[in-house]
């Protein structure tokens, strides 16, 4: 009975997360005028944002182990809300660094904990359902665009609207708790004992987060260089190159309320093949593209072969090992976040030397990558 309340108050936290993010980066340019920071600032700044959300993650694994992920998705999704008005309050460059570490390390912690919350209820629901809460993590975002936009256009204070959306988020996530699942008790000896021990590095553990980086790396490329691709690769408008990035994510949102279905019916290691398969096809295509309008077809299928990819390797993580859930999926999702840090990097280095279409070579062969191992890193998780 408690399982579809579980199922929407999970939804509800992978949404106010992206909500959160979301004003932030809507924000953005407010803050910088008001701070003073310069670009190269705000792209050192916006690293170290992804530095602290990565120590965060890998801080919460072991601390939802021990306390469970419901106890740290809340407290720490309380604490990005009141981190949340804190860019917006920042009056220079040194306190806007404090204030973006302090939002990028709750953001670490919601991460892990909010994974893995829906692999818990995924495991009791007894069939695919992760990629359905990535989807609300990408409504969020939208609600966030919306609303922020929103309230730019009437004149509204970064410190105001983001101190109104730090408020709802408080709220919300103390409204969700109740309806979030427990830890489950560990009535054997192994399991009792799990929380204090340091699980291994297997070499499962290494295949699935090495996959979960080359893909989250391809998305990065995506969400950094798609519309800067359609704009001064192919001479494109501003206007029609910021289609691209939209193709991308409405494309992504979108398969990502549905992917579930495919994982069912496929199993996840054959929906990846599929699916990473795809967003290969979707690069060799923006490769290709002759005009904008081919490229923005490129750029939508690239969304719909990602979509559903990284979380069934979360999900993997979860299951490798019950007693670690927390552990391996800090590290599944760390370095999946890594990769997202690093695809944009890596991008603009081959591109200044190679040019930007070869460049693309990357994610398209790591896609090839994942489609080829998928299979084996996601082996029996269903049956677990």
């Amino acid at each position: 009975m408690r399982l579809l309340p579980a199922r929407i108050a999970t939804s509800g936290i992978f949404g106010l997360n992206g909500f959160v993010l979301g004003m932030w980066v809507v924000h953005i340019p407010l803050i910088k005028d008001r701070t003073g920071v310069a670009d190269h600032q705000l792209g050192l700044l916006l690293l170290v944002l992804g530095v602290a959300a990565w120590i965060g993650m890998q801080a919460a694994g072991p601390l939802t182990d021990r306390f469970g992920s419901r106890a740290v998705v809340v407290t720490a999704m309380v604490a990005m809300g009141f981190a949340l008005p804190l860019p917006g309050l920042a009056h220079d460059q040194l306190s806007l660094a404090g204030a973006v570490v302090v939002l990028g390390a709750m953001n670490g912690f919601v991460d892990v904990a909010q994974n893995a919350q829906a692999v818990q209820v995924e495991q009791h629901w007894g069939r695919a359902i992760m990629s359905s809460f990535h989807a609300f993590f990408s409504a969020g975002g939208l609600v966030a665009a919306l609303s922020g936009g929103a309230l730019l256009a009437l004149g509204v204070s970064a410190p105001v609207a983001l101190a109104g959306g730090g408020g709802v988020t408080i709220a919300a996530a103390l409204a969700l708790r109740p309806l979030l699942l427990p830890p489950e008790s560990r009535h054997d000896e192994a399991n009792d004992l799990s929380p204090r021990t340091r699980p291994p590095w297997t070499g499962r553990v290494l295949l699935i987060g090495g996959l979960a980086f080359v893909l989250m790396l391809s998305e990065g490329v995506a969400f950094d260089w798609s519309t800067v691709h359609v704009r001064d690769h192919l001479g494109a408008s501003a206007s029609t190159a910021a289609l691209a990035f939209g193709a991308f994510s409405v494309a992504m949102t979108a398969v990502r309320l549905f992917a579930d279905l495919l994982v069912r019916a496929w199993g996840p290691g054959a929906f990846v093949r599929r699916a990473a398969t795809l967003g290969a096809l979707g690069f060799a295509v923006t490769v290709l593209a002759p005009d904008p309008a081919l490229a923005l077809v490129g750029w939508a299928v690239v969304g719909i072969g990602l979509a559903g990819c990284a979380p069934q390797f979360y999900s993997a993580a979860g299951n490798v090992d019950r007693r670690y859930s927390g552990v391996y999926l800090a590290r599944a999702v760390g370095m999946g976040y890594l990769g997202l840090l690093a695809g944009p990097s890596v991008i603009g280095a081959i591109s200044s030397a190679a040019g930007l279409d070869r460049a693309f070579l990357v994610p398209l062969a790591g896609c090839l990558v994942a489609a080829v191992l998928a299979p084996r890193a996601l082996r029996h998780d269903r049956a677990r």
